[in-house]
């Protein structure tokens, strides 16, 4: 399983960004697809969680990016975005796409187990 994401760059504070995330490849085994998220590591900090988006459509969001950040994903369920908005400087981080694929037998737990190499976001202050 592989996740390419695409879409970081340099942005002014309080502009826009789109960052999309595509599947390719799939587990051994009879799978669940449970849903897909971004996180991001900004400077000198841990990875963080910003946005998930689970098979049902449901949607959670960090505090932080509420009202700014939108994730979707495609019919197929196997790409995501993360649009974003109103950029701040405490936005810039690596960000991260992350995908929750389960077993029949394990389920569904609500935490990723696949990520992507990560992708640039900055918005100098």
């Amino acid at each position: 399983v592989q996740l390419l994401e695409s879409g970081g760059g340099s942005v002014q504070a309080g502009g826009s960004l789109k960052l999309s995330c595509t599947r390719s490849g799939s587990p051994r085994y009879s799978f669940l697809r449970c849903g897909m998220a971004w996180y991001r590591r900004p400077p000198g900090k841990d990875r963080e969680f910003a946005a998930s988006i689970r098979v049902d459509g449901t949607t959670t969001y960090q505090e932080s990016v509420k009202g700014r950040f939108t994730i979707s994903q495609d019919d197929a369920k196997d790409s995501v975005n993360l649009q974003m908005i109103r950029l701040k400087t405490e936005d810039t981080a690596v960000y991260y796409c992350a995908a929750e694929l389960r077993s029949l037998y394990e389920g569904c737990i609500g935490t990723p187990d696949y990520w992507g190499q990560g992708t640039q976001v900055t918005v100098p202050s």
